[in-house]
């Protein structure tokens, strides 16, 4: 699982809620992960590759899964989390203007998600979903999964044994890579945000 490359709206201090609503392109930095995490996954086997289908991610897939001779192919269920009515907003502005629904999203953001959007559960649960299908789809095989944030952590954090409300812990760099194994019907996370392979790309 890799989350994608970074946009601007990813560079902008404070940081602001990208979600689903708005489909930029990669950052040329972004690029540049996306072609770092190519040559580091380049002789490692990759028979399959699924994207969200928001442009930053399919950028990706497309660059990390070209020495493989394969195309992304989109799934809905990948696609970032609804943020609702805070898309495009950072979180002071946020607790200025919502403060009731701040202070309820912060208290547990499983139950109570972004203002007209999604909760942390609700983005596990199909998750989740498309990703035990595809991993019974490709058994035995090697499968490149490029996402989101709030996508890979909320179901990264449901197989580390964490609750969806517990995701926010996690961390996920922009190409950072996580690498899930599926042994029969369980997976388990080997490795975590592995992002070593970036330390020599300049912002």
């Amino acid at each position: 699982m890799i989350r994608h490359g970074v946009t601007e709206a990813n560079l902008v201090r404070p940081p602001v809620l990208h979600g689903r609503r708005t489909d930029p392109s990669l950052a040329p930095l972004g690029v540049r992960q996306a072609e770092a995490t190519r040559d580091f996954l380049a002789i490692r086997p990759i028979e399959s590759c699924y994207s969200s289908p928001l442009r930053r991610a399919m950028q990706t897939a497309a660059i990390v899964a070209a020495p493989h001779g394969l195309s992304p192919i989109p799934l809905q269920n990948l696609t970032e989390c609804d943020v609702g009515r805070w898309e495009g907003l950072d979180w002071q502005t946020i607790r200025g203007r919502d403060a009731e629904a701040y202070q309820r999203f912060i208290e547990n953001p499983s139950v109570h998600g972004f203002p007209g959007g999604e909760s942390f559960a609700a983005v596990e649960r199909r998750v989740q979903l498309a990703l035990e299908e595809l991993l019974t789809r490709h058994a035995g095989q090697a499968i490149l999964v490029v996402g989101h944030h709030l996508v890979n952590r909320t179901y990264l954090a449901g197989l580390l044994g964490l609750q969806p409300d517990q995701a926010g812990q996690l961390r996920l760099d922009n190409c950072g890579i996580s690498v899930v194994v599926c042994e029969g019907k369980t997976a388990t996370v080997s490795t975590l945000n592995a992002a070593f392979h970036l330390q020599g790309v300049a912002a």
